[in-house]
């Protein structure tokens, strides 16, 4: 017994633990009743496992009541030596897999109530190795932009329709390919997109993008025969598949000079855009299909990176701030006048701006750009110091606003 799908039978473990097995597979029993066939497999190995442990190592226990804190104390160094399929040991994701499903064995039968439950449950959330999951791939938006345009621009139709849709709707790829004539639907004014029952066993609507509807309108008034019962199916009829999909994103990747793309790599580029705009995780989750908030809130982390990048495109600026040489109040000033002395202080109609001279301000152009703000040419001079100064800060915004009152001066002038 060399690896995983080398463990024992529920046959062979019975003789030395009969009433082991019977709580283990009657546990998996109800399981199958609510969970997927391939999770119950999942459980299946994992409680085999155990229970081959258990035989190895402690031949006398005979019911699962009288498991206890050493046997799992026991178990886990047992399993991290266990070899994997094609290599010496299990990887790390197997074996928190496999004590996590353990635990939650222990923590269902305790809730049911069954009389061979433990006393107390033997495990706890420290006995499960935490995952380092890498956050998700996405696009830049100078790349999502160079990969639209590049498909945009390829003859074949099908491709850009594929790539923009997935850019826009965030779809998995299984769910794109299995989209139905009839998904769109127009209710009300806006056209909604039904993606039927997949992944996570249940439906969904999301609104689609017009540049869509109209690509995709396209597409099947060119392509696609009436009556044929999928939306966008390849030229010839025949559905499209992952392999397909892949290659239509990596033509119009290479055109835009990217490296290799996954097609999951577009859902979290929508993802990832909108959650750096301001969408809620709620609004993100529903679009995306996802069951639990738990699988949307890793998009917040790079929301946060976003954070972080922007913050060190100003950390310049915030630098010169800290790099100012303090000045020292003179001994014959008094704390109000030296404080005064120490900050660019600008009077006000019922105060003072104590900003500091390295920092720029909104609000510095903020009568300027007032609609019942009025000048006239003897201000000229002082204007074109203002702009001067605006361009020398690299203020884009402020110095179109004096641009804007220069002209606005030189026309009037010539009028």
């Amino acid at each position: 017994m060399s690896g995983p799908l080398l463990l024992p039978t529920w046959q062979d473990l019975r003789g030395a633990h009969p009433q082991v097995v019977d709580t283990m597979r009657t546990y998996l029993e109800q399981i199958a009743c609510v969970l997927r066939p391939g999770s119950v497999t999942g459980a299946d190995l994992a409680l085999r496992s155990f229970a081959t442990y258990l035989g190895t190592n402690h031949p006398e226990l005979q019911r699962i009541r009288d498991i206890g804190r050493a046997h799992i104390e026991g178990f886990k160094p047992w399993l991290a030596a266990r070899p994997g399929q094609n290599r010496a040991q299990l990887t790390p994701a197997t074996i928190a897999h496999r004590l996590g499903t353990l635990r939650v064995f222990f923590l269902r039968i305790d809730e049911w109530g069954w009389d061979d439950a433990p006393a107390r449950v033997p495990m706890f959330p420290g006995d499960v190795p935490k995952q380092h999951h890498a956050l998700p791939k996405a696009l830049d938006d100078p790349s999502a932009a160079k990969l639209l345009r590049a498909a945009q621009a390829e003859p074949r139709m099908l491709i850009g329709v594929t790539v923009e849709f997935l850019l826009r709707t965030g779809l998995r790829v299984g769910e794109y390919t299995a989209l139905t004539a009839d998904a769109v639907v127009l209710i009300g004014d806006t056209h909604w997109l039904h993606v039927p029952i997949g992944k996570l066993h249940e439906d969904r609507y999301l609104p689609l993008h017009p540049r869509v509807v109209e690509l995709v309108d396209a597409y099947r008034t060119k392509h696609v025969p009436e009556g044929h019962h999928l939306l966008l199916p390849r030229e010839n009829g025949k559905s499209l598949d992952r392999h397909g999909v892949t290659r239509f994103i990596n033509k119009a990747g290479a055109a835009a000079g990217l490296p290799h793309i996954h097609p999951h790599q577009l859902r979290h580029t929508l993802a990832t855009q909108a959650i750096n705009r301001g969408m809620s995780i709620e609004a993100i989750a529903a679009m995306l299909g996802h069951k639990s908030l738990d699988m949307t809130l890793v998009y917040a982390k790079i929301a946060n990176r976003t954070v972080a990048e922007e913050y060190f495109t100003v950390a310049e600026k915030v630098e010169a701030l800290y790099a100012q040489p303090a000045q020292l109040p003179a001994d014959d000033l008094g704390p109000n006048m030296a404080r005064l002395q120490r900050e660019h202080h600008r009077m006000l109609g019922n105060g003072y701006c104590a900003r500091p001279k390295a920092m720029d301000c909104q609000f510095e152009n903020i009568c300027e750009s007032c609609t019942f703000f009025q000048t006239t040419i003897e201000f000229r001079p002082t204007l074109l110091a203002q702009r001067a100064d605006a361009c020398a800060k690299g203020q884009v915004r402020r110095a179109e606003i004096f641009d804007n009152l220069i002209t606005g001066l030189d026309s009037t002038e010539a009028s």
